[in-house]
Protein backbone atom coordinates (compact mmCIF):
# COMPACT_ATOMS: atom_id res chain seq x y z
CA UNK A 1 0.00 0.00 0.00
CA UNK A 2 1.39 3.26 -1.09
CA UNK A 3 0.44 6.32 1.03
CA UNK A 4 -0.88 9.39 -0.13
CA UNK A 5 1.09 12.41 1.18
CA UNK A 6 -1.51 14.84 -0.08
CA UNK A 7 -3.82 12.77 2.32
CA UNK A 8 -1.43 12.93 4.97
CA UNK A 9 -1.15 16.41 4.74
CA UNK A 10 -4.89 17.15 5.13
CA UNK A 11 -5.18 14.50 8.01
CA UNK A 12 -2.34 16.59 10.00
CA UNK A 13 -4.40 19.53 9.58
CA UNK A 14 -8.17 18.00 10.74
CA UNK A 15 -6.20 15.87 13.63
CA UNK A 16 -5.09 19.22 14.82
CA UNK A 17 -8.16 20.98 15.28
CA UNK A 18 -10.18 17.91 16.10
CA UNK A 19 -7.89 17.75 19.00
CA UNK A 20 -8.50 21.60 20.26
CA UNK A 21 -12.24 21.12 19.88
CA UNK A 22 -13.37 17.97 20.61
CA UNK A 23 -12.24 16.01 24.35
CA UNK A 24 -12.04 12.27 23.53
CA UNK A 25 -14.89 10.14 25.40
CA UNK A 26 -12.81 8.67 28.33
CA UNK A 27 -11.53 11.94 29.24
CA UNK A 28 -15.49 12.67 29.41
CA UNK A 29 -15.99 9.57 31.44
CA UNK A 30 -13.22 10.51 33.60
CA UNK A 31 -14.71 13.66 34.65
CA UNK A 32 -18.15 11.82 35.13
CA UNK A 33 -16.76 9.37 37.55
CA UNK A 34 -14.20 11.95 39.48
CA UNK A 35 -17.35 14.61 40.03
CA UNK A 36 -19.70 11.34 40.97
CA UNK A 37 -16.83 10.69 44.12
CA UNK A 38 -16.01 14.14 44.81
CA UNK A 39 -16.62 15.14 48.15
CA UNK A 40 -15.52 18.76 48.46
CA UNK A 41 -18.22 21.30 47.66
CA UNK A 42 -15.94 23.74 46.44
CA UNK A 43 -14.28 21.36 44.17
CA UNK A 44 -17.79 19.92 43.01
CA UNK A 45 -18.48 22.94 41.95
CA UNK A 46 -15.24 23.76 39.79
CA UNK A 47 -15.80 20.43 38.30
CA UNK A 48 -19.17 21.17 37.10
CA UNK A 49 -17.38 24.55 35.50
CA UNK A 50 -14.94 22.14 33.55
CA UNK A 51 -17.71 19.68 32.18
CA UNK A 52 -19.86 22.63 31.32
CA UNK A 53 -16.86 24.37 29.39
CA UNK A 54 -16.51 20.90 27.26
CA UNK A 55 -19.93 20.90 26.26
CA UNK A 56 -20.11 24.73 25.42
CA UNK A 57 -17.19 24.21 23.55
CA UNK A 58 -18.50 21.24 21.29
CA UNK A 59 -22.02 22.66 21.14
CA UNK A 60 -20.42 25.91 19.56
CA UNK A 61 -17.94 24.40 17.69
CA UNK A 62 -14.90 26.35 19.84
CA UNK A 63 -11.43 25.37 21.38
CA UNK A 64 -11.83 23.77 24.43
CA UNK A 65 -8.57 26.07 25.52
CA UNK A 66 -6.98 28.71 24.37
CA UNK A 67 -3.84 27.05 24.31
CA UNK A 68 -3.00 25.59 21.11
CA UNK A 69 0.43 23.86 23.26
CA UNK A 70 3.23 22.46 21.35
CA UNK A 71 1.86 20.20 18.34
CA UNK A 72 3.12 16.27 18.51
CA UNK A 73 2.37 13.91 16.06
CA UNK A 74 3.63 9.82 17.05
CA UNK A 75 3.09 8.15 13.64
CA UNK A 76 2.83 4.27 13.52
CA UNK A 77 3.45 3.01 10.17
CA UNK A 78 2.62 -0.76 9.63
CA UNK A 79 3.78 -3.77 7.71
CA UNK A 80 3.38 -3.83 3.76
CA UNK A 81 3.35 0.57 3.47
CA UNK A 82 5.17 2.53 0.88
CA UNK A 83 6.17 5.32 2.02
CA UNK A 84 9.26 8.29 1.86
CA UNK A 85 9.69 8.61 5.78
CA UNK A 86 10.77 12.69 4.99
CA UNK A 87 8.21 13.20 2.69
CA UNK A 88 5.78 11.79 5.36
CA UNK A 89 7.45 14.14 8.34
CA UNK A 90 7.48 17.16 5.60
CA UNK A 91 3.32 16.66 4.78
CA UNK A 92 2.13 16.38 8.70
CA UNK A 93 4.78 20.25 9.04
CA UNK A 94 2.81 21.35 6.65
CA UNK A 95 -0.71 20.18 7.89
CA UNK A 96 0.00 21.60 10.90
CA UNK A 97 1.33 24.94 9.57
CA UNK A 98 -1.95 24.53 7.61
CA UNK A 99 -4.71 24.32 10.12
CA UNK A 100 -3.22 27.29 12.27
CA UNK A 101 -3.31 29.78 9.52
CA UNK A 102 -6.58 28.70 7.88
CA UNK A 103 -8.92 27.89 10.72
CA UNK A 104 -7.13 30.22 12.24
CA UNK A 105 -5.48 29.19 15.59
CA UNK A 106 -3.62 31.07 17.66
CA UNK A 107 0.19 30.09 17.13
CA UNK A 108 1.79 28.95 20.50
CA UNK A 109 5.29 28.19 19.01
CA UNK A 110 8.30 30.53 19.31
CA UNK A 111 12.36 30.89 19.01
CA UNK A 112 13.21 29.96 22.17
CA UNK A 113 15.89 33.18 21.89
CA UNK A 114 13.92 35.68 19.99
CA UNK A 115 10.68 34.49 20.89
CA UNK A 116 9.92 35.60 17.24
CA UNK A 117 6.61 33.44 16.31
CA UNK A 118 5.64 32.84 12.93
CA UNK A 119 2.73 32.09 13.23
CA UNK A 120 2.23 28.60 12.00
CA UNK A 121 2.71 26.50 15.20
CA UNK A 122 6.24 25.21 13.25
CA UNK A 123 9.60 25.87 13.83
CA UNK A 124 13.00 24.29 14.88
CA UNK A 125 12.10 20.32 15.86
CA UNK A 126 8.07 21.38 16.02
CA UNK A 127 5.82 19.92 15.27
CA UNK A 128 7.40 16.82 17.30
CA UNK A 129 7.19 14.15 15.55
CA UNK A 130 7.78 10.31 16.21
CA UNK A 131 8.14 7.56 14.05
CA UNK A 132 7.47 4.08 15.40
CA UNK A 133 6.49 0.77 13.46
CA UNK A 134 3.87 -1.81 14.17
CA UNK A 135 2.87 -5.20 12.82
CA UNK A 136 -0.22 -3.95 11.65
CA UNK A 137 -0.60 -4.67 7.50
CA UNK A 138 -1.04 -1.44 5.52
CA UNK A 139 -2.10 0.68 8.31
CA UNK A 140 -0.76 4.33 9.09
CA UNK A 141 -1.88 5.51 12.28
CA UNK A 142 -1.22 8.79 13.26
CA UNK A 143 -2.00 10.40 16.92
CA UNK A 144 -2.49 13.90 17.31
CA UNK A 145 -1.60 15.38 21.04
CA UNK A 146 -1.66 19.74 21.33
CA UNK A 147 0.43 19.39 24.88
CA UNK A 148 -0.15 23.14 26.63
CA UNK A 149 2.33 24.55 28.57
CA UNK A 150 0.50 24.27 32.08
CA UNK A 151 1.33 20.97 32.01
CA UNK A 152 4.25 20.78 30.52
CA UNK A 153 6.04 23.30 32.45
CA UNK A 154 5.58 20.60 35.48
CA UNK A 155 7.89 17.94 34.15
CA UNK A 156 10.46 16.80 36.37
CA UNK A 157 13.58 14.34 35.88
CA UNK A 158 15.47 12.76 39.06
CA UNK A 159 18.07 10.07 38.78
CA UNK A 160 17.18 8.39 41.54
CA UNK A 161 19.89 5.79 43.44
CA UNK A 162 18.95 2.73 43.12
CA UNK A 163 19.19 1.43 46.80
CA UNK A 164 16.64 4.17 47.54
CA UNK A 165 14.35 1.62 45.99
CA UNK A 166 10.46 1.86 45.16
CA UNK A 167 10.11 4.57 48.30
CA UNK A 168 12.17 6.89 45.86
CA UNK A 169 9.87 7.03 42.66
CA UNK A 170 6.77 7.45 45.20
CA UNK A 171 8.13 10.60 46.58
CA UNK A 172 9.55 12.06 43.72
CA UNK A 173 6.14 11.29 42.02
CA UNK A 174 3.99 12.96 45.13
CA UNK A 175 6.91 15.82 45.35
CA UNK A 176 6.24 16.62 42.06
CA UNK A 177 2.26 16.78 42.37
CA UNK A 178 2.80 18.85 45.39
CA UNK A 179 5.05 21.46 43.67
CA UNK A 180 2.75 21.95 40.33
CA UNK A 181 0.14 22.43 42.46
CA UNK A 182 -2.87 24.37 40.61
CA UNK A 183 -0.17 24.91 37.63
CA UNK A 184 -1.24 21.95 35.60
CA UNK A 185 -4.71 22.59 35.82
CA UNK A 186 -5.43 19.69 37.33
CA UNK A 187 -7.53 17.32 37.65
CA UNK A 188 -4.44 15.53 35.59
CA UNK A 189 -3.25 12.21 34.47
CA UNK A 190 0.25 11.92 36.20
CA UNK A 191 2.51 10.55 33.57
CA UNK A 192 5.49 8.40 35.27
CA UNK A 193 8.27 7.30 33.32
CA UNK A 194 10.71 4.69 35.04
CA UNK A 195 14.36 2.90 33.62
CA UNK A 196 15.82 3.69 30.48
CA UNK A 197 17.97 6.64 30.29
CA UNK A 198 17.51 10.00 31.11
CA UNK A 199 15.96 11.05 27.71
CA UNK A 200 14.58 8.01 27.44
CA UNK A 201 12.72 8.04 30.61
CA UNK A 202 11.31 11.57 30.42
CA UNK A 203 9.98 10.23 26.77
CA UNK A 204 8.28 7.90 28.62
CA UNK A 205 6.79 10.00 30.77
CA UNK A 206 5.20 11.64 28.09
CA UNK A 207 4.06 8.47 26.81
CA UNK A 208 2.24 7.81 29.84
CA UNK A 209 0.64 11.47 30.21
CA UNK A 210 -1.10 10.87 26.97
CA UNK A 211 -2.36 7.19 27.03
CA UNK A 212 -6.38 7.04 27.10
CA UNK A 213 -8.13 6.69 30.55
CA UNK A 214 -8.56 3.01 31.46
CA UNK A 215 -5.38 1.79 30.05
CA UNK A 216 -2.96 -0.13 31.98
CA UNK A 217 0.98 -0.39 32.58
CA UNK A 218 1.69 -3.42 30.29
CA UNK A 219 4.46 -4.61 33.44
CA UNK A 220 2.45 -6.23 36.44
CA UNK A 221 4.95 -4.04 38.79
CA UNK A 222 3.95 -1.25 36.64
CA UNK A 223 0.66 -1.55 36.72
CA UNK A 224 0.40 -2.29 40.63
CA UNK A 225 2.57 0.73 41.29
CA UNK A 226 -0.10 3.02 39.29
CA UNK A 227 -2.69 2.10 41.61
CA UNK A 228 -0.78 2.94 44.96
CA UNK A 229 0.51 6.45 43.65
CA UNK A 230 -3.21 7.26 42.17
CA UNK A 231 -4.57 6.80 45.39
CA UNK A 232 -1.71 8.68 47.15
CA UNK A 233 -2.09 11.53 44.68
CA UNK A 234 -6.09 11.57 45.14
CA UNK A 235 -5.49 12.37 49.17
CA UNK A 236 -3.20 15.21 49.01
CA UNK A 237 -6.13 17.34 48.58
CA UNK A 238 -4.72 19.51 46.16
CA UNK A 239 -8.20 19.10 44.13
CA UNK A 240 -9.48 20.83 41.03
CA UNK A 241 -7.62 23.51 39.72
CA UNK A 242 -5.83 23.58 43.19
CA UNK A 243 -8.53 24.89 45.23
CA UNK A 244 -8.59 21.35 47.34
CA UNK A 245 -10.59 18.38 47.03
CA UNK A 246 -10.17 14.84 46.16
CA UNK A 247 -9.85 15.37 42.74
CA UNK A 248 -6.21 15.78 42.20
CA UNK A 249 -5.45 13.26 39.36
CA UNK A 250 -7.68 11.29 37.30
CA UNK A 251 -5.02 8.61 36.98
CA UNK A 252 -1.37 7.56 37.21
CA UNK A 253 0.00 6.37 34.33
CA UNK A 254 3.52 4.52 34.09
CA UNK A 255 5.60 3.00 31.36
CA UNK A 256 8.98 1.34 32.31
CA UNK A 257 12.44 0.85 30.24
CA UNK A 258 15.15 -1.70 31.28
CA UNK A 259 18.37 0.53 33.15
CA UNK A 260 21.30 0.08 33.65
CA UNK A 261 22.40 -1.46 36.97
CA UNK A 262 24.02 1.80 38.85
CA UNK A 263 20.69 3.72 37.71
CA UNK A 264 17.18 4.60 38.52
CA UNK A 265 15.54 7.03 36.01
CA UNK A 266 11.99 8.36 37.16
CA UNK A 267 10.41 11.12 35.24
CA UNK A 268 7.30 13.18 35.64
CA UNK A 269 5.20 14.86 32.76
CA UNK A 270 1.29 15.58 33.14
CA UNK A 271 -1.66 16.13 31.14
CA UNK A 272 -4.09 18.53 32.16
CA UNK A 273 -7.78 18.39 32.60
CA UNK A 274 -8.14 18.87 29.29
CA UNK A 275 -6.46 15.82 27.75
CA UNK A 276 -6.34 16.50 23.92
CA UNK A 277 -5.97 14.08 21.39
CA UNK A 278 -6.90 12.93 18.47
CA UNK A 279 -6.41 9.88 15.61
CA UNK A 280 -6.17 9.13 12.11
CA UNK A 281 -5.91 5.45 10.60
CA UNK A 282 -5.03 4.97 7.22
CA UNK A 283 -5.80 1.36 5.80
CA UNK A 284 -7.19 0.48 1.90
CA UNK A 285 -10.54 1.11 2.87
CA UNK A 286 -9.59 5.29 3.41
CA UNK A 287 -8.82 7.64 6.28
CA UNK A 288 -10.64 7.15 9.58
CA UNK A 289 -10.85 9.10 12.37
CA UNK A 290 -11.44 8.77 16.32
CA UNK A 291 -9.15 9.21 19.33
Amino acid sequence: MKIDLQAVEDAAKELYIRALKVLPPDIKAGFARIDKSETDATAKSILGTMITNIKVAEDTDNLLCQDTGIPIYNVSIGRGLEVDGHALMAAIRAGCARATREYPLRSSVVHPITRKNEHTSCGAEVPVIHIDYSDKPDTLEIEMVPKGSGSENNSFLKMAIPAEGIDAIKTFVVDCVLAAGGKTCPPTIVGVGVGGTSDLCVALAKRAATRPLGSVCGDAEGAKLETQLTAAINQLGVGPQGLGGDSTAFAVHIEIAATHITMNPVAVNMQCHSARRARATFTPAGVAYGF
